[in-house]
């Protein structure tokens, strides 16, 4: 029996065998083919490879460059602030200054208005104007004198010159200031030199 397309039974299975011997023996040209194949296939998956490789380098390298851009902005900003710094530093008492200036001006008007007038309750009064000027302005920079007297004496605030017998205060504690402590915000800076009493 013969099919449409004039091969018949046992054409189509001797050519299905050829196929098949074909696949399980190769002949050279089938072989070179397969070999051109691979080695096709071998150059894109290179190719693929190269250009992953590629692509990887130019990234690290634009990492590496954005790394040296922030490294030198750092860099800028460091001394940009240690620049800053050592202006505020040089030029922190400033503020103080200009606050003391006017207490200047009240001492020398009241020295100069003592000498016109040869009046010490006139210069008293300047003198003492002048103080209360002075304190105020301390007082903004948060430097205040310590209150001693009558207090427990510390020695971690006070500097003991001598101790009296004194019925006035408890013993131990401050009878007299020599010279008033203070503190700069939270820290001692001057410790209060005092005179401790005793018990009679």
């Amino acid at each position: 029996m013969r099919h449409a397309f004039g091969i018949g039974k046992e054409g189509l299975v001797a050519e299905k065998e050829e196929i098949v011997d074909k696949i399980r023996n190769p002949d050279e040209q089938d072989a070179e083919k397969v070999e051109v194949a691979a080695e096709l296939v071998a150059e894109g998956s290179d190719s693929t490879e190269i250009d992953e490789l590629e692509q990887a380098r130019l990234e690290t390298a634009e990492t590496a460059d954005k790394l040296l851009r922030l490294a030198a902005e750092f860099e800028n900003y460091r001394k940009r602030m240690e620049r800053d710094r050592a202006l505020a530093l040089k030029y922190a008492e400033e503020q103080v200054f200009k606050e003391l200036l006017p207490c200047i001006d009240n001492l020398e008007r009241a020295i100069e208005q003592g000498r016109k007038t040869n009046n010490a309750g006139d210069l008293l009064a300047g003198v003492e104007l002048t103080y209360k000027g002075l304190m105020t302005a301390l007082e903004k920079f948060e430097l205040v004198p310590m209150q001693s007297i009558g207090a427990p004496f510390d020695p971690n605030i006070h500097e003991a010159l001598a101790m009296e017998a004194s019925g006035e205060v408890d013993p131990n504690c401050v009878l007299r200031e020599f010279e008033k402590g203070y503190k700069y915000k939270d820290r001692l800076i001057r410790p209060a030199k005092v005179v401790v009493a005793k018990k009679n």
